[in-house]
């Protein structure tokens, strides 16, 4: 009997929300007004919906007040803070185009997404970690000769504020009334490893949707806390965290203004959240903390765990040790708004640990032959490719990449590799440009990495190739041990001997403390090949492959 193609079609007897973003908030704040909205622990703030509505109006009138018209680009950078979340909700409600600006980013990458996206006005902090983000924009001003207003959080926000006695709420409602959920609402730059980043433009639909059905993946319901540490620049911020908490009247707990293991346990501990998202490192940070053992996490129950694979070893910690038993994985990608799978709370416990979860309610997933892009059989592997109301506007300015990304059918090609089981249950396998080739033989990094977490000693590894005359490439793992924990590359080695193909064995090892990773968490690969390359002097060779 022919094997079930790898297509799967989320259906649901909850329709697609048809509504901007301000409308669904303004119903959340009819509903749930007096319920705590927002907190933000680093900045002493707290505000009920009522309160937040309050200041979002305030905000939302005052770029109307400023002239900025509908579908003009406002940008933000910088790091998690209550200003933030009120610009998100303001820039909606007046039509205009957030820029989501990494916080990461230095004076070029800057100067690309606020010329390319042509931002007519800029909102930032004065700084943050070593980045003086005003002399920053100091260089790169005159340069920017589209940009009109700039307003720094630290010493201009109650001047924006105050703008908006210059435009009445029947201005700011005429405004609203003319919105369509189909406009383009938001642009997020892609990390631009391979070429100057991209800028996925999304509309209310696309992200005020995922939001809605991830939290109700999540069954979060107006009593619910979400402790928020990952950045609100990325979609797992804005849009898994702030939106969905809005769409279903929970309150956004929000530790730092950056990722802190301590603080983010503080939070959870102390406002008593019932829900905790972040990327595996920093779980894994927080599960070693010298002080986890001592704080009480016996509110939590659910959240999310995504932005990279997540190891196996560690979801289950995170179930055990953190409470959190209702725990979900997330799979997806900005482009696609992002969310296209995710484990549920009654998935059995190996799919939860296992998979990415089944496709996602309103959202169709195949897996494709990269070669020919016909549809492989499920327990084949594949590129998997989205289709449905998540999938992005397009790149902004940008048809080709557009053209390239999404096929004539509509489905967005996420270059990852996956399989589809019987159930449904997609498990991601890598990259294709993460792909090793040894001598002819596919290894897939994930398959390397999963089985160094079952070394007691490893906290975290991530495999990368390398260059190599003999084989192309040879296989490379980073690997961080845990606290106290001692290996040699040799233990690692005979760890792994006997245990999994000699080909799949790492020939060459890094013990190191921490990985090069983008300010979301997520593990720079190119960044460790180009490091790897240099400290094994193998530019010969990489020279030898590439010619």
């Amino acid at each position: 009997m022919a094997k079930l193609p790898s297509y799967a079609h989320g259906t649901s007897l909850t329709p697609l929300l048809g509504e901007t973003i301000g409308e669904n908030l303004r119903r959340t704040v009819e509903r749930f007004g007096s319920r705590d909205a927002l907190v933000v622990r680093s900045q002493g703030y707290r505000a009920t919906y009522t309160q937040l509505w309050a200041e979002v109006t305030e905000v939302a009138r005052a770029f109307v007040a400023l002239g900025l018209l509908r579908g003009d680009r406002v940008a933000l950078f910088a790091p998690n803070r209550f200003e933030w979340v009120v610009t998100q909700f303001a820039a909606a409600r007046a039509g205009l185009v957030l820029v989501n600006v990494n916080p990461a980013y230095k004076t070029s990458e800057l100067e690309y997404v606020l010329t390319q996206s042509g931002a007519k006005a800029l909102l930032l902090a004065k700084s943050f970690r070593q980045n003086d983000y005003v002399q920053m924009l100091a260089e790169i001003r005159p340069r920017l000769t589209e940009l009109r207003e700039v307003f720094v959080f630290d010493t201009d926000w109650e001047t924006l504020r105050a703008w908006s006695h210059r435009a009445t709420d029947a201005e700011l409602a005429a405004r609203e009334d003319a919105l369509q959920f189909d406009d383009a609402i938001n642009i997020q730059y892609t990390s631009g490893t391979t070429g100057a980043p991209k800028g996925a433009t999304l509309s209310h639909h696309n992200v005020l949707n995922n939001a809605y059905f991830v939290g109700q993946m999540l069954r979060l319901i107006e009593q619910d806390k979400v402790c928020i540490p990952v950045p609100f620049y990325h979609c797992f911020g804005m849009v898994m965290g702030n939106l969905a908490c809005a769409a279903h009247g929970a309150c956004m707990v929000v530790p730092n203004d950056g990722f802190d293991a301590e603080k983010t346990l503080l939070a959870v501990a102390e406002e008593k959240c019932t829900a905790l998202y972040g990327v595996p490192t920093m779980f894994i940070a927080e599960l070693e903390h010298p002080r986890f053992d001592s704080l009480d996490l016996s509110s939590l129950r659910t959240g999310i765990m995504a932005g990279s694979p997540c190891p196996v070893e560690v979801m289950k910690k995170v179930t055990t040790r953190m409470n959190m038993k209702d725990v979900t994985i997330c799979y997806g990608m900005t482009e696609t708004s992002p969310v296209s799978t995710q484990t549920t709370a009654d998935d059995p416990l190996e799919k939860r640990v296992g998979s990415v979860g089944r496709v996602h309610p309103h959202v169709e997933i195949k897996i494709v032959d990269p070669d020919t892009n016909a549809i492989v059989p499920r327990g084949t592997q594949g590129e998997l490719c989205t289709r449905g109301y998540s999938v992005m506007i397009g790149y902004w300015k940008n048809e080709a990449a557009t053209t390239a990304a999404i096929d004539a059918a509509g489905f967005m090609h996420t270059g990852d590799l996956a399989t589809m089981d019987d159930d449904g249950y997609v498990n991601i396998t890598g990259r294709i440009k993460d792909m090793i080739i040894r001598g002819g033989e596919n290894i897939y990094p994930r398959e390397v990495e999963e089985f160094l977490h079952t070394n007691a000693k490893v906290s975290e590894a991530q495999v990368i190739g390398v260059p190599s005359e003999r084989y192309g490439e040879e296989v490379m793992a980073w690997v961080r041990l845990k606290e106290g924990a001692t290996a040699s590359n040799e233990d690692l080695t005979a760890f792994c001997t006997g245990k999994i193909a000699t080909y799949k064995i790492p020939r060459y090892w890094k013990i190191v403390t921490e990985f090069p990773m983008t300010v979301t968490g997520k593990v720079q690969k190119f960044v460790m090949r180009e490091l790897s390359v240099k400290e094994l002097n193998l530019e010969a060779a990489a020279a030898t492959r590439t010619a």
